[in-house]
């Protein structure tokens, strides 16, 4: 039974993560990222991570999608690109591209070399992570913390200048 609502739910990621690539409207490609993170949640509800599942749904289907959702409100996307800046999103989109062909490489090599096992015991649960978190990966987690202050500080500079012209 698990193997079937396995089958189902990585279909339904799948076939919505294909829809929002394909889709041209930027609301729809929001929704169908809403589902993707939703059945994502599923299958680590059936991997027995139930943390991890209940903080994909609530915090990427739930608080992020928000943001996206008023993002999309807020900004006028039908405008397009000016030509001159068409050639250099190319370029970078390549660019980033192999930066995530070499990622993916990697990552795959780790996967099949015995002995790189998960992590930690115990970096599943929420003790686990908060130790981790606040040991180990003190440092990231800071400048974590200092990146969302300098988005928002960003963020409301933005909008200040907006109101002011």
């Amino acid at each position: 039974m698990a193997l079937v609502i396995f089958s189902v739910l990585s279909l339904l990621c799948v076939g919505s993560v294909t829809a929002m690539i394909v889709s041209r409207n930027q609301a729809h490609n929001a929704l169908f990222l809403v589902l993707a993170f939703a059945s994502l949640g599923g299958v680590f509800g059936l991997l027995d991570a139930p943390f991890v599942a209940v903080v994909q749904v609530i915090i990427y289907a739930g608080a992020i999608m928000v943001l996206f959702i008023f993002a999309i409100m807020m900004i006028n996307l039908r405008q397009g690109l000016p030509p001159e800046r068409k050639k250099a999103v190319r370029v970078l989109a390549l660019l980033l591209g192999g930066v995530l062909l070499v990622e993916l490489i990697l990552v795959a090599r780790k996967a099949f070399v015995p002995g790189s096992g998960a992590g930690p015991a115990g970096a599943g649960e929420p003790s686990g992570i908060g130790h981790l978190l606040f040991t180990n990966y003190l440092f990231p987690f800071e400048i974590t913390s200092l990146l969302l202050v300098a988005a928002l500080i960003g963020a409301l500079a933005l909008s200040s200048k907006k109101e002011a012209a």
